[in-house]
């Protein structure tokens, strides 16, 4: 995980976030997974499992954010300084206790589950209002 904590006027500032980033021209999600993730922490990834495409409407007052969450268990490499924030390896049983997009809290409890799944989470000025998922396969199971 990474604690976001210094890139000037970042909207993540001091929540903690996976890896991840914007798409470069031509990229597919895996492309632009395995670089960002590359980029960020020194790592390279792969075979990225993709487990998910999320939707942020209007999430920055501005735009609408899309995301593609993926697994990653192949990797190799040295953590390096990251130009973004701290990065820590987290327990699975410790994420939920981080400071969090409150989303978040909600979508990485499915990580590691079977299944795949789109959801919209909607916010004004940084406050969940609601969220809606569709499920395919078994994701259902999250307690």
């Amino acid at each position: 995980m990474l604690f976001r904590n210094r890139k000037k006027d970042d909207i993540h500032k001091q929540k903690w976030n996976g890896l991840g980033g914007k798409f470069e021209p031509g990229e597919s999600p895996e492309e632009c997974a395995i670089r960002e993730v590359y980029e960020e922490s020194g790592l390279t990834v792969n075979n990225p499992y993709m487990r998910g495409v999320l939707t942020f409407p209007l999430f920055d007052g501005i735009n609408d954010w899309y995301v593609y969450l993926f697994e990653m268990h192949d990797f190799n490499g040295d953590l390096i300084e990251s130009p973004e924030g701290e990065l820590e390896w987290i327990p699975n049983e410790k994420l939920l206790d981080l400071n969090l997009w409150e989303g978040d809290k909600i979508f990485l409890k499915w990580l590691g589950k079977p299944g795949f799944y789109s959801g919209v989470f909607r916010y004004e000025d940084g406050v969940l209002m609601c969220w809606n998922v569709e499920e395919y396969g078994d994701i259902s199971a999250t307690e």
